[in-house]
């Protein structure tokens, strides 16, 4: 056999070594019975939704482009808050409310990491990193949500006391006060997914062998995320 299959000097080599493989078995957890149905505390899933954001921007470039090559995107949450607008059944000896309808607001941006080349013919290729802002909100409704979101209320309330020298005034001096606080859990997001559609261009068209300094970009992101509220659950516990 030839020995240009079998080269003397290998090429390009990079420092290697070989991994000894190591022995393992399988472990016995330890388990503590349950009781028969056991309530946990976990995060519940109240609604999966996708949002589509719609978003334009211009993107300087320094140095000009001349052709862009790559572009990477990424989306970042910065905020995710449910508000209730609208409430249901009360429930928990009537210390909790469910929520039938909410308002989503959402904030982050989009990151970008663009590759472009130059007009010169020997230069480097050039990496721009941009983050794109966008906000707002979207409704959701009992027939959006798996498991309605609750919330407790807290109550203020005071009590007042007659004048004894005077029964027909009150007395400004003197009050009895009382308060319940409900301490709630927040529901918040999870990204899920995200689908990219965008139009990159020049505002100003360029020809071969020209150059551009601004980028416009026309995105479009179906945002799939969830919304949580960690609850008190009762499982029925299994094998048992």
């Amino acid at each position: 056999m030839s020995s240009q299959y079998f080269p003397d000097v290998i090429p390009c080599p990079v420092e290697a070594k070989s991994l000894t493989p190591l022995k393992d078995e399988r472990a016995t957890p330890c388990i503590i019975p349950p009781p028969a149905r056991p309530i946990l505390k976990v995060p519940a899933v109240l609604a999966e939704t996708t949002i589509q954001i719609v978003v334009e921007a211009n993107i300087p470039l320094n140095p000009p482009a001349s052709e862009i090559k790559r572009v990477f995107k990424d989306v970042f949450l910065t905020q995710c808050k449910l508000v209730p607008v609208r409430f249901g059944e009360e429930i928990c000896n009537d210390a909790v409310r469910s929520v039938t309808k909410a308002k989503l607001f959402i904030e982050g941006y989009i990151r970008k990491d663009i590759e472009y080349a130059t007009v010169n013919c020997d230069d480097v290729i050039r990496d721009r990193i941009a983050t794109v802002p966008f906000s707002g909100f979207t409704d959701l409704t009992s027939d959006d949500f798996f498991l309605l979101p609750i919330l407790g209320d807290s109550s203020e309330s005071r009590s007042r006391f007659n004048n004894p020298k005077n029964h027909d005034n009150p007395r400004l001096d003197k009050y009895f006060f009382e308060n319940n606080v409900f301490y709630n859990e927040q529901p918040y997001g999870e990204l899920v997914s995200a689908n990219f559609y965008e139009l990159d261009f020049s505002p100003c068209p360029a020809g071969v062998g020209e150059s551009f300094d601004t980028l416009r970009e026309k995105i479009v992101v179906d945002l799939t995320l969830k919304v949580l509220q960690v609850r008190q659950v009762r499982v029925t516990a299994l094998g048992l």
